[in-house]
């Protein structure tokens, strides 16, 4: 009897001292928390005429995007073309990244893979590779199963064993799945997962994850830039923006605007925005933007195929799009 009290009483010591060292890890962690408040380009990536990966021209890009005071780079996200680069390819490309970027600007690299293994194993190579963070997208090609327990049991996997901290995607006008509410709610608790880029959107959702995760250190990113002012006045951080490939100045500007509550000012820029971002995004897409950086002194050229470039009759367009908001 006296043995089983006294270890009964070890027991409890020890339960007592793993909570408090996983307190003190929690609070060195939330400590240590990135700040993910700011813009970034979700860079596209330039090709060469044979389709490989044109690091020549990538670096001018990289030079050009220095001087514009975004918060970091998004490297291997949708308009990187991601799914057509190999694992090699987008490691290859984070890691030349990391080598230009200045001191000071955040790394978030796409690690998402159809697989929780796979993309665990993508995830550790990007942040050997230099990511500060990694953006994660939803997988899909099973989407009928993807319900709150899967998707939930996915980033948790990936999140547990992540050296770097974990930003979920939820972009359904790529993937025609959207991450359920209930599911970035629980997610949020996780200490490695520090945000979501939500790029359906709709603005009730997004405020309603940043109330649903106030009691968390959970940073949300507007995905677009046709949103992006509605985004920070329900609580949004910042926003992970394609058209910032090419208005990278204006997209910091409609940040600096928000932030500092002049609202007015924000909404002539915003409403100039939307028709070119929807131009380079859901109208157009990638090969509208890669066009759109030509005509703004940056490299974009020719999509990877299958994507095929824009016609006569599309470009004109664009043009318009641009053209009667003042930007060309």
């Amino acid at each position: 009897m006296q043995c089983a009290r006294v270890w009964r009483g070890l027991n409890s010591l020890c339960r007592v001292g793993h909570h408090r060292a996983w307190k003190r890890t929690q609070s060195h962690t939330a400590a240590a928390r990135l700040d993910l408040s700011g813009i970034y380009p979700p860079i596209a990536t330039p090709f060469t005429a044979k389709e490989d990966v044109d690091y020549e021209k990538l670096e001018e890009n990289l030079q050009k995007y220095a001087k514009i005071p975004f918060k970091g780079l998004v490297v291997q996200g949708s308009n990187g073309e991601y799914p057509y680069l190999t694992e090699e390819e987008r490691v290859e490309v984070v890691r030349a990244v990391k080598q230009s970027l200045g001191a000071g600007k955040l790394l978030m690299a796409g690690s998402g893979c159809e697989s929780s293994r796979a993309t665990v194993q993508l995830t550790e190579k990007m942040a050997a590779a230099g990511a500060d963070a990694v953006l994660v997208v939803t997988p899909c090609f099973y989407k009928g199963k993807m319900d709150s327990r899967a998707l939930i049991h996915h980033f948790t996997k990936v999140a547990d064993s992540s050296p770097v901290p974990v930003v979920l995607y939820s972009v359904p006008a790529n993937t025609g799945l959207e991450l359920p509410l209930d599911a970035v709610v629980q997610l949020s608790q996780h200490p490695n997962i520090l945000g979501v880029k939500d790029s359906g959107g709709d603005i009730t959702r997004i405020g309603l994850i940043v109330h649903k995760t106030k009691a968390q250190d959970f940073q949300v990113l507007a995905g677009s830039a046709g949103f992006l002012m509605a985004a920070y006045c329900v609580g949004a951080v910042g926003g992970v923006c394609a058209l910032a490939n090419v208005l990278g100045q204006e997209l910091c500007e409609l940040e600096r605007l928000c932030v500092s509550g002049c609202w007015e000012e924000a909404r002539v820029l915003q409403q100039r925005l939307i028709e070119p971002n929807a131009a380079v995004t859901r109208k157009l897409g990638v090969p509208a933007l890669k066009q759109a950086m030509e005509w703004f002194g940056f490299h974009g050229g020719s999509c990877r195929s299958p994507l095929q470039p824009l016609t006569e009759a599309e470009i004109q367009q664009l043009r318009r799009d641009f053209s009667s908001n003042g930007w060309l």
